[in-house]
């Protein structure tokens, strides 16, 4: 089931986890420039779907990006977006395959959550999650929005 997920960002830590491990892998995980933008949506699409693609535009748009990637050897090999399809939402957000489990998407959400909450949220609402609820519950506490599915996304054509 598809359900929105909410977050309480004051209760986060200081730092995103795993950094100075990813660091070590020779993984850096920065805030988006616009001027990727171009290179970022290309990779977006390719890897994840031409929707989420949309909407990291949407997010290399704004001025600081709300857009942050993973990037090894100069190849983006993970993103993270928020305030897209709305404002205080997190998501999409993707890693590749190969990079999977080693704490690149951990890294990417908190950084995405402590910049929402350094721009004055308290909470975030992670949108149109199905397969990564235990992921949220486990990594910064989010509970389930009950009669949440579609939200904000009943005003999309494709719903």
């Amino acid at each position: 089931m598809i359900r929105d997920m909410l977050v309480k960002l004051y209760d986060l830590g200081d730092e995103a986890p795993n950094l100075k491990e990813l660091e070590k892998e020779g993984i850096s995980i920065k805030r988006a420039m616009p001027c990727d933008k171009r290179l970022i949506t290309k990779f977006v699409e390719q890897n994840f779907s031409k929707s989420w693609g949309d909407e990291s535009r949407m997010a290399l748009s704004q001025m600081p990006t709300t857009c942050f990637i993973a990037v090894k050897d100069k190849k983006i090999i993970g993103f993270a977006c928020y305030n897209t399809t709305g404002k205080n939402i997190f998501g999409p957000t993707g890693v590749v395959k190969e990079f999977r489990g080693v704490g690149i998407g951990e890294t990417l959400l908190y950084k995405s959550l402590l910049a929402m909450r350094e721009e004055g949220y308290a909470y975030a609402v992670i949108g149109w999650v199905s397969d990564a609820v235990e992921f949220y519950k486990k990594k910064v506490g989010a509970i389930e929005i009950p009669d949440s599915h579609p939200g904000i996304y009943s005003r999309t054509v494709l719903i």
